[in-house]
């Protein structure tokens, strides 16, 4: 194997469940390297078990970054996350070590490997197409993206709201198209990019029993812990799967049953939605996850 030195900077990417984490934490151990975090909810202090975050001592001593920089009232930022996560891949070099992200935020991905010049932004602009929203609802926000900017619309999901404010406030703040401003597909420095994959049902289960897993392991109790914090005033943080279910049965307008099978439902829809926004990247190497040999074949692309 090259040394450390040597290798590229290497991003572990792929739908939630596929074992990312896992597979990160096994090339670290191998590589000498140091996970850079490409989840956006795990930014997050506090939210831990319906984001899947590795616990502290389930990291094995290795140092890990981009996690719990966020408060649940912050708005995370894209910009803010490529300049810190390229900070920390130029540090990690620096020590002599190998910067391995690992995540499924796709935007967040791009952002901290491309070439990716982020349009500005401005708090009085995103303050009223917020207070627009709130008024007209998600739909009405979406149909007026797709009349100002179709090739965005496209690659936005209509539910996305956030993604469809920000679409709209750069197109008002620059006068052009926000489709102008996605990432190009050129690495800033070399990369290898492993995707992993496994067979729809047996995604489907693995979301089944982590989401289960999740409400036996105590999301409701970590929400009701972040509430006093300011939870709800989180306009990313209080919609995230999990956590908005959680929020609803504190509420009691939804049972802890209904809670369930809609974060599992909500789940599912992300992993088909990071599986579109992926796959189409001919950078991308796809391993199946679930294969005994998953780490040998991750570092024979190394070799």
């Amino acid at each position: 194997m090259t040394g450390a030195a040597d290798l590229p900077v290497i991003a572990v990417v792929g739908p939630t469940a596929t074992g990312k984490s896992g597979l990160g934490l096994d090339l670290a151990e191998r590589l000498d390297g140091e996970i850079v975090n490409a989840d956006a909810m795990q930014l997050y202090r506090g939210m831990d078990v319906g984001t899947a975050k590795l616990a502290p001592a389930e990291r094995r001593g290795i140092p890990h970054h981009q996690l719990d920089v966020l408060e649940v009232t912050e708005e995370a930022s894209v910009a803010a996350y490529q300049h810190a996560a390229r900070s920390d891949v130029a540090a990690i070099r620096k020590r002599g070590r190998v910067p391995i992200l690992v995540g499924g935020s796709g935007l967040y991905v791009r952002a901290a490997l491309d070439r990716l010049d982020l349009p500005p932004t401005d708090p009085a602009v995103r303050s009223r197409l917020e207070a627009q929203a709130a008024d007209m609802g998600a739909d009405a926000m979406y149909r007026l993206l797709l009349q100002q900017d179709s090739a965005a619309a496209a690659l936005i999901q209509p539910g996305n709201l956030r993604r469809v404010i920000r679409a709209l406030e750069v197109i008002e703040l620059t006068g052009r198209p926000f489709s102008a401003s996605m990432p190009r597909r050129e690495f800033v420095e070399p990369t290898v990019v492993i995707g992993l994959a496994l067979e729809r049902a047996v995604l489907d289960h693995r979301i089944e029993e982590r989401v289960l897993h999740m409400w036996r392991t105590g999301l409701r109790e970590e929400v009701e812990g972040l509430l006093p914090l300011g939870l709800r005033r989180g306009f990313t943080a209080s919609r995230a799967i999990g956590y908005a279910q959680a929020i609803a049965v504190i509420d009691g307008s939804l049972t802890e049953a209904e809670a369930i099978a809609e974060t599992a439902q909500a789940t599912r829809r992300l992993a088909r939605r990071q599986e579109r926004w992926f796959r189409p990247d001919p950078r991308i190497t796809w391993l199946q996850a679930d294969r005994p040999t998953v780490l040998d074949e991750a570092l024979a692309l190394l070799s």
